[in-house]
């Protein structure tokens, strides 16, 4: 599992190839980021309990879809490094 959190500062001044952060936008990575982390460790309080009925479960597809099965994630953040760099290089 990738996990990127990147606090950032509250004051942000904008480049040419970097976007603006608004308070709000801050505030909502900050919110998905702590409720992801609380239903993480949710999950492995609850995978040694005899109880499996209690927290937060994982969802697996009873029949995977075929066309599916050669996805593999891609790191978002390695996406908008390399793409940072081509426009630089172009530049």
């Amino acid at each position: 599992m990738v996990q990127n959190y990147k606090q950032m500062s509250g004051d942000c001044s904008p480049t040419n190839t970097e976007e603006l952060l608004t308070p709000a936008h801050e505030e909502n990575v900050r919110f998905i980021h702590y409720t992801w982390q609380r239903v993480m460790r949710e999950m492995q309080t609850c995978q040694g309990s005899e109880n499996n009925n209690q927290g937060p479960q994982k969802y697996v597809e009873r029949m995977p879809n075929p066309a599916l099965s050669s996805f593999t994630p891609v790191d978002l953040n390695d996406v908008k490094r390399k793409n940072t760099q081509e426009s630089k290089k172009s530049l």
